[in-house]
């Protein structure tokens, strides 16, 4: 292979890898997903309660500039479920906010398939309580978490309008999650004070976490309807205690273009 080949060779995979996203990559996406969901918190009880899950999420997308490959997006979630103990006798009611900003690159390897990578701070705060317990009902949640988010989308015609199939995943690797400890009040932590390693650092190996969502957008005029299921698996096992939330949610909304 001559000098020549290989420069043509190596011009070729830049110039692959360095195609624009178009300005159409900036777009607000208002969504409702309704569905199911289980969840587990051992410091209220150690049931499992499953129940429906209700939530709101405002999603914008923004290209940082014109021919960039470089873009933001953030994420803000409002999240209730209402669940019930197998033996039909006990409820649980919990809430959850959260939000999330991600740094994102993108490569067009197709003209109709882009791939976008990057990471992403998310930080929730929320309540889950317990509607038989009279010592220690609530329990109150908060963590911080640093993950890389992976998303793509491919673009194809259906009855000559152009829809787009995206998928979007993410896995904290670090983060800092609040936990009582094991048979710990809030009374002790709140008002007299009593640390007791509260502040828990959490990696995959005691926190795995998966997020990921499925929407395909259909155009209407000058918006789209986005329909798809997000999954989202929230566990933890830190001091001696374990938590869960898994959710299984239709998503329907609209997706607006955001325009320079």
């Amino acid at each position: 292979m001559t000098f020549r080949q290989i420069l043509l060779i190596v011009t070729g995979v830049v110039t692959f890898l360095s195609q624009d996203v178009t300005a159409q990559d900036s777009w607000h996406a208002s969504l409702v997903g309704v569905g199911a969901s289980q969840t587990l918190d051992t410091y209220l009880s150690p049931e499992k309660y499953s129940g429906t899950e209700i939530r709101v999420l405002s999603q914008t997308h923004r290209q940082w500039r014109k021919h960039s490959q470089w873009s933001s997006q953030s994420s803000l979630m409002g999240a209730f479920l209402y669940a019930e103990q197998r033996a039909e006798n006990s409820n649980e009611m919990g809430g959850m906010l959260t939000y999330d900003y991600a740094i994102l690159h993108a490569w067009q390897l197709r003209e109709n398939w882009r791939i976008e990578a990057g990471g992403q701070a998310e930080t929730a705060v929320g309540f889950l309580y317990n509607t038989r317990n009279t010592n220690n009902p609530a329990q109150a949640r908060a963590y911080l978490h640093i993950a890389p988010d992976v998303a793509t989308t491919w673009h194809f015609p259906v009855f000559r309008k152009q829809c787009a199939l995206r998928y979007e995943m993410t896995i904290p690797l670090l983060g800092v999650l609040f936990s009582p400890n094991y048979g710990q009040s809030y009374y002790e932590i709140f008002t007299r004070g009593n640390y007791d390693h509260n502040a828990v650092f959490t990696t995959p190996f005691n926190a795995p976490t998966l997020r990921h969502q499925l929407t395909v957008d259909i155009p209407i005029k000058k918006m789209a309807l986005r329909v798809g299921y997000l999954g989202d698996y929230q566990q933890a096992e830190v001091n001696n205690l374990k938590y869960h939330t898994y959710s299984h949610l239709l998503l329907i909304g609209l997706v607006r273009p955001l325009y320079r």
